[in-house]
This record gives C-alpha cells, structure tokens and sequence, in this order.
C-alpha cells in the first residue's frame, strides 16, 4: 500500500489543508485514496471524506492500542491505490506524560510510512533549514522524505527557502503562497464540521485541491509514497473481533469485559433463551451529531444489529421497529433552539424504554435542559457552555453495570467539550477515571448509558456486543 504521513513542527501549520488538498488531487487523477486521521479528531476525516469519496478513519495508539494500527489502516484501505495519513499536532506531540505515544511520528513509524513535513515559513528564511534539520534527526526511527512549504510569501521567498532546504539535503516537494482561499472556518472546538457546510466544504476542497495539484509535485509525492515497505498481518475484521452472533450474546457471551476479562451478569444484560433476531439500533446524524467512527456501526452490524440513522434535528420520530438508540458527538450547543423545538421527537426519546448510549453532545440531547432551553429529560440534570475547555485522554472503569459496560470494564477514551452538566441527586455515576485524574463521570440509569468520555469500539468491541444484546432481548418500539 503506497503510504505517507502528513506532518508539521506545530499545531496551525496547514496539515489539514495539505492533507485534504492531496486527497482530493490525487482522487482527481483516479487513484483510489485511503484517508486516515492521527489521533481521536473527529471533524478533519470528515473533509478527507468529502475530498476522497471513502471514509475517513482515525488511527490512535492510545484509543485503540500500538498493535492494531496497522490492521485498522489495512482494513481502511482496502481497495486503494494510495493512502493519504494527516498527523496531529506537531510531529513528535502525543498523550502528555507518554513518551511518544498517540504521536504522528509514533504511526509514522508503526506503518513504516514517509514523512512529508509541512513548515509554515511566513516567517522564515535560512532558518527553516535548521528547523527541518533538527526534524529530520530528533529520531532516526522517523523517515523525513520531503518538505512542504505553506504560506510563501513571494517567489524569492520560495527561492531562499529551496536554496536554505538544499543545503541539508531535504527535498521540497511544494510549495503554497498565502491565500484566503485556503482558510477553513473554525470554531471554539476547531474546524466547522462538513456535514453542517457541505456545499461550501466541497467547494472549499476543490479549491484546495486545484492549488495543492499546481503547487506540489504530485508525481514525486506518489514515488516517495511507493517506497514504504509492504506491512505483514492481517487487517482489521469487525466481524472476528465480535466472534460471535446476536445469539450467542444473548446467551451470555456478552458479559466479558473490554480487556478479556470474566464478568458476572447484571440486571441490565440480556436474559438467556430469547428468541435471537436482529435488532434495529437507531444512530442519530445531521448536522447537530457529526461525531462518529465508522468502526463503531461496522461493529454493530458485525454484532448484528440493523443500524438506521436519524437526524433528532429534523425527524419526528425514531425509526420503525428501533430497539436501540445511540447518540453520538457533535454540537448541539450550536443547535439547541432547533432540538428543542422539534418537541414529538423529543417526547419519544423521553418514552424510549430501549438501550440508550449516548457520548457527549448525546448526553446534553438527554438533559432536562441545555443553556435554558428544554432537552429529552431522560437524565434529572442540565447543562450550559462553559468557557473552560476540558481536553485530553482519560483512562477509564465502569463503575456499574449497564446495557454498554460490565462493571470493571477498563477503556481509554477522550474528552472534548466546552459545556458542564449539573447532575440531580442520586445519580449513579457512568464510569470511574484513574488517569490523569480520579474522579467519576456520565450517568447510569435504567437502560441509559451517558457520558462525556468519547471511546472508541475497536479497542473495546465487547462494548458493541453488549449494546447489541441488550437490544436483541427487548422488543421493538
């Protein structure tokens, strides 16, 4: 699989930019392109996708685990002729007090993949020889294969850039000029989702890709590609990493735990002797729930579950014959008097007597209410936007039981929110952090699981077959 990573010194020096315009360019020319995102971002695979006509998909070792990055990228890039990996941060940032880990130049280095490093130089002269000089050999696990030169002033800026670059024998292999028309519109949690832009994202991306394709050498960018060495194992298979069917996770099998370990059955877990069938799982969408790995609805289908989107902006009611609801991330801050307004769908949700997980904007979608306006109120609590950001990787157990997790099921996940819920009294707690800080977090109630923590399934598909099963063992809506 021809592969390189796209990487940079600093956050805000154009990889997404590079990156998608790549994508796109290359798709121009009728290559299949694979679109991998490092790290837990949800918003940039969704301009990759637009870019590439096939899903974006993250790789994160400390999501998902070292040993399955490259069984996820060779499952993501089944069928292409080229696969396209946007770093995060700077080359050498990852999960803070890690080493390397979750880094861009840790997955550079696991898939055996070229870098090319993006340099913002609108300040730079001979100077960016030093800097991309000190990249090149901070690890020599790390293989620098080219530069990409962002935001050139003029062409004898370009020209001492190149001049300083051939000097310590790293080739440039493009170079941008400053342009308005290659800004992304951001926000207070980064860029502005494509689901909630899409005709001006696709205009953005072809822009982008029209001067990346007459700004970069294409050709020697898919030579550097085809030097990375072919990867051994097998890929990622949502169905092997169930192993089992609805009707074996009615019978119990589900009640392992992410890690592997034994647990016992719960008031909550599917009975035994159910008659096994494929539930319909609800998964909400539009433009106000963008936050989704396509792994997670690979693994409830795989688990055998019929997944059905709704869009909790727009439809009134939850699918025909719906058993499950899952509510994702997104912003529903941004679109609260529209949530709240759509009042039939709300009341159904509120009804809902089905499994229902919920991450993040699922859990404000739950609340009495969200900055003052009316919500579901399944959970007895409120939420407001807050002008603190709470960022960074968790590490996680179930406190309880419930319909997503045994109790003592250990994950990694992720947070990512400028908004604070005010829970009632007596609420049972979601899961128990232990890293970086202690402390309890998200809701269980009933057949309710929600919470702030973002996690991702590969690495903990039992999650899946829970959440299956509990929806097999109860009848449809």
């Amino acid at each position: 699989m021809p592969r390189f990573v796209i990487a940079a010194p600093s956050s805000r020096s154009g990889k997404t930019t590079v990156a998608t315009g790549l994508m796109a360019a290359f798709a121009a020319r009728g290559l299949a392109v694979s679109p991998h995102k490092v790290g837990p971002d949800y918003i940039d695979p969704g301009y990759h996708a637009l870019a590439t006509g096939r899903p974006g998909r993250n790789l994160d070792p400390y999501l998902c685990g070292v040993e399955r990055m490259v069984p996820l990228f060779l499952h993501g890039a089944a069928g292409a002729g080229l696969a396209v990996v946007e770093g995060v941060m700077g080359l050498f940032d990852g999960a803070t007090g890690h080493g390397e880990l979750a880094s861009t130049a840790q997955v550079a280095k696991v898939l055996s993949a070229p870098v090319v490093l993006v340099v913002d130089a609108s300040a730079q002269a001979r100077s960016v020889a030093a800097l991309v000089h000190g990249f090149a050999s901070f690890d020599p696990g790390v293989r620098l294969g080219g530069v990409m030169l962002n935001k050139v002033g003029s062409a004898r800026h370009e020209e001492i850039l190149r001049a300083a670059l051939e000097e310590v024998g790293i080739p440039v292999l493009g170079a941008l000029g400053r342009s308005d028309v290659l800004a992304v519109p951001a926000r207070h949690l980064g860029l502005v989702p494509v689901a909630e832009r899409r005709a001006e994202a696709l205009a953005w991306v072809r822009a982008v890709a029209d001067r990346v394709a007459a700004g970069c050498d294409l050709d020697a960018l898919l030579a550097l590609a085809r030097t990375a060495p072919p990867l051994a194992g097998p890929a990622w298979d949502p169905a092997r990493e169930v192993s089992g069917s609805v009707s074996d996770a009615v019978t119990g099998s589900v009640t392992g735990t992410a890690d592997g370990r034994p647990a016992g059955t719960s008031a909550d877990a599917p009975a035994a002797g159910r008659t096994a069938r494929r539930p319909v799982v609800a998964v909400a969408r539009g433009a106000a729930f963008t936050f989704a790995y396509p792994e997670h609805e690979e693994l409830l289908t795989a688990a055998g579950a019929d997944v059905v989107e709704f869009d909790p902006l727009t439809d009134e009611a939850l699918p025909a014959g719906t058993q499950g609801v899952v509510i994702g991330g997104g912003f529903p801050e941004m679109y609260a008097p529209e949530l709240s307004a759509n009042g039939a769908l709300r009341r159904e949700v509120a009804r809902f007597s089905g499994p229902l997980a919920a991450e993040c904007a699922g859990l404000l979608y739950l609340v009495r209410e969200l900055d003052g306006r009316p919500m579901c109120g399944v959970l007895d609590a409120k939420a407001e936007m807050n002008a603190r950001l709470t960022l960074g990787y968790r590490e996680a157990v179930a406190v309880g039981d419930s319909v997503l997790a045994a109790a003592g099921t250990r994950v990694r996940g992720h947070e990512f929110h400028r908004t604070r819920v005010e829970p009632g009294a007596g609420q049972a707690p979601a899961w128990g952090f232990v890293r970086p800080e202690r402390r309890v977090e998200g809701f269980v109630q009933h057949r309710v699981h929600a919470s702030y923590l973002h996690t991702h399934w590969a690495a903990a598909p039992s999650l899946a077959r829970r959440f299956v099963a509990s929806c097999a063992a109860r009848p449809p809506r």
